[in-house]
């Protein structure tokens, strides 16, 4: 395939907590690298998810939930959101069947970006004919979308044909990256990613939220990976949760989070987890930044 007319370039997902922006960049790469789960707010950092064929290259980048920051956190996750909608060559809005735009600044970023708009309507196959128009018709009136596409994620409905349209609407250009590569991102960050995951789905309320893992220590020998990783927590009461009674919270935890890595990585892995206690770290700009959210 010749330089003149090979495609690439980046697509920046946007949306609200847990309409399914990872789901759906899983979906259309066929890698499982964002981590999904039920709870609001799973996303926090931006994730780029890298699409390689012979003819284009589509460098995804699944970004947090819009949200109204309520701690310096959320703050940081916004900005990571800003930041991959300034580099965008198109931006895809992502909604449900029946969602209502009732954030207006949200809007007008949007519109205003110069940026070609795809409005994709998920979980379709969960709604009416009735809703999903009265949606597409609130929407498209205020995103003014170039191209409206209604997909179920989840069980990969309409991958194709959004594929093939924002292939068709990137501009001519070389890859960005080599084209065997998935991710700018380190298996080190993975792995506390699917640690992270395992917390969210096992502990419930406001644990996984005050919740950060670090991978410490990542030792790939011939046989075995050997990973120490660090899970902070904002308070005593919140370290002992997770342990739980005798080690049985988190010795639960641990196993499922290993076989999960160990399927990531596709070899066998040891896992040896610690917790320590760093007090209101999603409020403070120096851990924040020793744990990679922004300056």
């Amino acid at each position: 395939m010749s330089d003149a007319t090979h495609k690439a370039g980046f697509v920046t997902i946007l949306g609200r907590p847990n309409v399914g922006k990872s789901t759906l960049v899983n979906a259309l790469t066929g890698e499982k690298l964002s981590i999904i789960t039920p709870k609001a707010q799973t996303t926090r950092h931006r994730i780029r998810s890298i699409a390689s064929q012979e003819n284009y290259q589509v460098v995804f980048s699944d970004t947090p939930g819009i949200i109204e920051p309520a701690y310096l956190l959320q703050e940081k996750m916004m900005g990571f959101v800003n930041a991959a909608l300034e580099d965008a060559d198109i931006l895809l809005v992502l909604i449900e069947p029946g969602d209502r735009l009732e954030n207006s600044a949200f809007a007008e970023q949007v519109r205003t970006s110069g940026k070609p708009v795809f409005l994709v309507i998920n979980k379709v196959d969960l709604s009416t004919q009735e809703v999903l128009e009265a949606t597409i018709g609130e929407w498209g009136a205020k995103l003014l979308p170039e191209k409206t596409f209604p997909v179920s994620a989840l069980h990969k409905f309409g991958m194709d044909v959004l594929m093939a349209e924002l292939v068709k609407s990137l501009p001519v250009a070389p890859a960005y990256f080599p084209k065997d590569q998935l991710t700018d991102l380190s298996e080190k960050f993975f792995v506390a990613e699917i640690i992270r995951e395992k917390i969210l789905l096992y502990y419930k309320e406001e644990i996984p939220y005050a919740v950060e893992v670090v991978v410490e220590s990542f030792k790939d020998e011939p046989a075995i990976v050997k990973i120490r990783a660090l899970i902070y927590t904002e308070k005593e009461s919140q370290k002992n949760i997770i342990i739980g009674p005798a080690g049985s919270a988190i010795k639960r935890m641990g196993t499922q989070a290993r076989k999960s890595i160990e399927t990531f990585l596709n070899k066998k892995v040891f896992l040896d987890l610690f917790i320590k206690v760093k007090d209101n770290w999603r409020k403070d700009p120096s851990q924040l930044k020793g744990f990679g959210y922004g300056e």
